[in-house]
């Protein structure tokens, strides 16, 4: 069988640890059999990230927004107990942080659904799409331990010689402070972002904060929302037949308990962190979740929810079987595959994603999959299999097809 051409490469971010070796595997049988596979390569392991001093990030990111597709292992974010065992330089931030702030992007985070693989919740029949602020917030913040009895003040200095202050506490006794900002431009990139994925998959959109409690910072969000909705994506929205609207986020929260899904849940940063994970969760596991970062002027970079597997990774060390979950790094490579195919109008490309995918999910469905879903599925007498063979058995299926 003749491979698929590409005209456009991807970007490749590659990653750490386990997730790192289900990469190899899965290029080797999964996409180059069938693809004549062109990518800009970017090694963003932590060993590599350390010698660039992080330039190999800010390096990726920058061709994320002149191919406008990429595709991202999952990475480590250095702790201090990392630091020692990779003998770092300093202590690198998240390669996800980075790229998301330099693409100005939104993450979308949605369940992949699989017979077998039940929700928690029992009325959830439709995938829900979390959609997350990527910049500022608590991920931001400065803090301050407080030693002791004093007044922590809100200061605000303009370049115009304009100066607001407001107090923030008069504490008499130790305690802590913590600063956040955003920024307009950032917060209209969200709603840009949110309201145009939405166009695209053609799914109601939520936006959720708690402007009654913070009635200036939230409800900035809630009112530039509104604001570009009202002026630029009502009549879309309409012709579309879709939605959109605003709840509290605690509102929010008991309506996705009740609903049966199929709708875009947008929050803020730190919102979305916890919601995407409660989500997944929810629908069954981390390692079944897709994510794509979404810039306001259509770039894309797709990557798996989940970490980099690092008990795992120890256990293939030393020499031991694992059977790893490497279903949400399958779906990115589809996703960037069929997104390359889509801007570059290659149908086959885009076919051929939805071939992967249809595979990967009629292997779990015939009762062949990894561990984590074993133990969680509803099916009977399935076949555990461990990380490599997973993925050669979703080669099977494809071409069995």
């Amino acid at each position: 069988m003749e491979k698929i051409k590409m005209t456009t490469p991807l970007v490749e971010m590659d990653g750490d640890e386990m997730t790192r070796v289900l990469w190899k595997i899965i290029k080797e049988e999964l996409i180059c059999p069938f693809v004549d596979l062109k990518t800009e390569y970017y090694d963003l392991g932590l060993v590599s990230r350390n010698e660039t001093d992080d330039k190999v990030t800010f390096d990726s990111a920058y061709a994320t927004q002149k191919y406008g597709v990429a595709v991202k292992c999952a990475t480590i974010t250095p702790n201090a107990a990392r630091m020692t065992e990779y003998n770092l330089k300093e202590m690198w931030k998240s390669p996800n942080g980075t790229i998301r702030a330099i693409l100005d992007g939104t993450v979308f985070r949605a369940p992949i659904i699989v017979k077998g693989i039940e929700p928690c919740v029992k009325n959830w029949k439709k995938p829900i799409t979390i959609a997350r602020h990527a910049y500022g917030d608590v991920y931001k913040s400065v803090e301050i331990d407080v030693p002791g009895a004093g007044t922590a003040e809100l200061v605000f200095k303009g370049t115009d010689g304009t100066v607001i202050t407001e107090t923030i506490h008069k504490f008499e006794g130790p305690g802590v402070l913590q600063g956040q900002h955003n920024v307009d431009e950032s917060i209209e990139s969200f709603a840009r972002s949110c309201f145009n994925y939405a166009l695209d998959i053609k799914q109601t959109l939520w936006f959720a904060t708690k402007d009654t409690i913070s009635k200036k910072y939230d409800h900035s969000f809630k009112d530039i929302f509104q604001e570009i909705f009202d002026k630029e994506y009502k009549d879309k929205f309409e012709e579309a037949g879709i939605e959109y609207f605003y709840t509290l986020i605690d509102d929010a929260v008991a309506r996705v308990m009740k609903s049966e899904g199929g709708y875009i849940w947008a929050c803020k940063n730190y919102d979305g962190d916890v919601m995407s994970d409660m989500v997944s969760s929810a629908f069954g596991s981390l390692a079944m979740m897709t994510s794509v970062l979404v810039s306001p002027d259509g770039k894309y970079e797709y990557e798996a929810a989940h970490g980099t597997v690092q008990r795992h990774y120890y256990k293939y060390l030393a020499g031991e079987e694992t059977s790893t979950n490497s279903v949400a790094t399958i779906f990115a490579w589809s996703g960037a595959l069929r997104k390359r195919g889509e801007l570059d109008y290659i149908p086959e490309l885009m076919e051929f994603a939805d071939k992967l995918e249809a595979a990967t999910i009629k292997t779990i469905e015939d009762g062949k999959m990894t561990k984590d879903l074993a133990l969680i599925t509803s099916l009977e007498n399935v076949t555990v299999l461990n990380s490599e063979d997973f993925i050669k058995a979703i080669r099977e299926t494809m071409e069995a097809e």
